[in-house]
């Protein structure tokens, strides 16, 4: 497996996640405090968070797929980007998990 997936992977979980924590600081900005202009701002981090949570699925997945993962570590890899802060979470152990993974096959490829 190739460090740029790994790479790819990390990048949309954090952009992930720091849209779904904005979005969710805009509910309740909108909701519980009633404020003025996060309507706006809560409908353009959602839609946002939306478009690139689809790419995140991509990633994931295309990431879950190479690592070999069992179904069960697949699904909770994608749905860590519907949980506020759940991404940042995972994404530190898989990344811990795969760095050696990376290191060896990146390692195998040099030597042939």
């Amino acid at each position: 497996m190739k460090k740029s997936v790994l790479t790819r992977y990390r990048t949309m979980a954090y952009v992930t996640g720091v849209l779904l924590v904005l979005l969710c600081l805009g509910m309740i900005a909108k909701y519980a405090f009633g404020m003025d202009g996060a309507a706006d701002f809560t409908r353009v981090i959602a839609i946002a968070h939306g478009w690139l949570y689809v790419v995140y699925l991509v990633v994931a997945f295309d990431l879950g797929s190479k690592a070999k993962w069992p179904v069960g570590k697949q699904l909770w890899v994608l749905i860590a980007g519907t949980i506020p802060t759940a991404a940042f979470f995972v994404e530190r152990k898989i990344s811990a998990e795969l760095e050696g993974k990376v290191a060896g096959d990146e390692a195998k490829l040099a030597k042939a």
